[in-house]
């Protein structure tokens, strides 16, 4: 068994099961870290204002959010990198030339470039976006990320990124249409390359969990980077192990495959 020291959860796909519950293999599989003395961190690209709930069930209070845009230990925030205003434009102009809606993200609330479209309330709605409002262009230098609502098959090849910018396809279920902004130097492995050398904590010490394909980086920079069973299909290659799914105790299965856990408990 390694001396393993910190542990990073995705949320969706990973945590929560599809009926937004938490399987009790999960939780006693975080009860038990914890007890072990192994940090726990959720890295997520949802904005960490729509998670406190669920932080608070599971009792962590460190993140990666915004798909490693802010970085938060034991509610200090650590690290911070909004879009370029240029770069926001840019995906706003195409959204609009193509009837898509975008969902842009503050520290403090979610700006859509419509509240009302069927696209974006079947969005909230799965996503339990709350704290909300229509998009202005003084809001514009505080974009930590986007989640681009599409229409239709293949809408992301609309958009022609020159500036290290790339989409990630949403691996929920009905959600396949949406597409989060990933920077390639501003991503949950970036923000797990940050963590772990502020809290001097070497990459094999550490443990990563998740399903989509914005969960790349952060699998590949862990020391043992787990894909779930459910995982998005070109995820795998870049996961060092595969779990089962997120219905069928895949965080717990998979930590005990590193010697950290007993035999399956009853769920």
């Amino acid at each position: 068994m390694g001396h393993y020291k910190i542990l990073f959860l995705d949320i969706d796909g990973t945590i929560l099961r599809p009926d937004d519950t938490i399987e009790d293999s999960t939780k006693t599989a975080i009860i038990e870290m914890k007890r072990q003395e192994i940090e726990v961190v959720l890295a997520t690209g949802r904005p960490l204002h729509e998670i406190s709930e669920l932080a608070e069930e599971l009792q962590i209070a460190s993140f990666i959010g915004y798909n490693g845009a802010l970085g938060i230990y034991e509610g200090e925030t650590i690290f911070a990198e909004p879009m370029q205003p240029e770069d926001v434009k840019y995906i706003l102009d195409v959204a609009a030339a193509h009837g898509h809606e975008v969902v842009c993200y503050t520290h403090e609330k979610n700006y859509l470039t419509s509240l009302e479209s069927e696209s974006v309330q079947a969005f909230l709605k799965q996503f339990h976006l709350r704290q909300n409002a229509i998009f202005t262009e003084g809001v514009i230098e505080k974009i930590l990320g986007m989640t681009v609502i599409t229409a239709g098959k293949n809408g992301d090849s609309l958009y022609e990124f020159k500036n290290g910018i790339h989409f990630s396809q949403v691996n929920v279920e009905g959600m396949q249409h949406c597409h989060d902004v990933i920077r390639d130097h501003v991503n949950k492995g970036i923000g797990v390359e940050f963590l772990l050398k502020k809290l001097r904590i070497k990459r094999e010490e550490s443990i990563a969990f998740g399903d989509g394909m914005n969960d790349r980086e952060m699998l590949e920079s862990a020391g043992e980077g787990f894909a779930m069973g459910n995982a998005h299909p070109d995820l795998f290659q870049y996961a060092k192990h595969k779990t089962t799914a997120f219905t069928d105790s895949g965080i717990y299965n998979g930590l005990k495959s590193l010697g950290l856990l007993s035999n399956k408990p009853v769920t």
